[in-house]
């Protein structure tokens, strides 16, 4: 199944991310967020050999290991999060024929978020995230032709490491998954506040 997913990915001429260039503008708030453990996993990794390069399943897990790192590590929260991604599938693309065949490179993966405060996963069931090398002048004719299998490698994984980023904002949004309980203290009211220092004075 996942083969013939990529198959059809591999024919695809639309990018979902962008890859590093947003890395030196401003981060997206994620409340409470702080990466804590990065565990990154291709137990069962598929590719296509006709249209994709191999690499070493650690050359692929470093990789997006490091792109997850580099995105993540910014982040200085109160509280921990933890990620376990598992690489389902790649394409790295081959050379083919510019424009018409011009294969585009492509990673499935599987991304659980544990809450480490709670130690439970926020999302019970992974989610998949699909993302396409970006698409500029090179990847119009065929990364195959313009880049190294590396670069490729490198590129795909930040734009799978923005993937998450955004998936968690989204996931910030409608469930409130980093919000800060501690950021804002709650205090009672004035006359609620006086009855209870008096309460713990008499109890002195």
């Amino acid at each position: 199944m996942i083969r013939r997913v990529f198959l059809l990915l591999a024919g695809l001429s639309l990018a979902a991310c962008t890859g590093a260039r947003d890395l030196d503008a401003p981060m997206v708030p994620l409340g409470d967020f702080s990466l804590g453990h990065n565990v990154v996993v291709a137990p069962k990794v598929q590719t296509t050999a006709t249209v994709s390069r191999e690499v070493p399943k650690e050359q692929l897990t470093e990789a997006l290991k490091s792109a997850i790192a580099e995105r993540f590590d910014r982040y200085e929260g109160p509280n921990d999060y933890h990620f376990g991604v598992s690489i389902e599938g790649y394409v790295l693309a081959k050379r083919g024929v510019p424009v018409v065949a011009a294969p585009k490179s492509a990673m499935i993966i599987r991304l659980t978020v544990w809450d480490d405060a709670r130690g439970a996963k926020l999302n019970e069931e992974p989610v998949q995230l699909t993302v396409l090398e970006q698409l500029d002048g090179a990847s119009i004719v065929g990364t195959g032709w313009s880049q190294s299998a590396e670069t490729q490698l490198m590129n795909l994984s930040r734009n799978a490491a923005q993937a998450i980023e955004d998936y968690l904002v989204k996931q910030n949004a409608k469930e409130g998954w980093f919000v800060d309980d501690t950021a804002v203290a709650v205090q009672p009211p004035a006359d609620e506040q006086g009855v209870e220092e008096s309460a713990v004075a008499e109890a002195g």
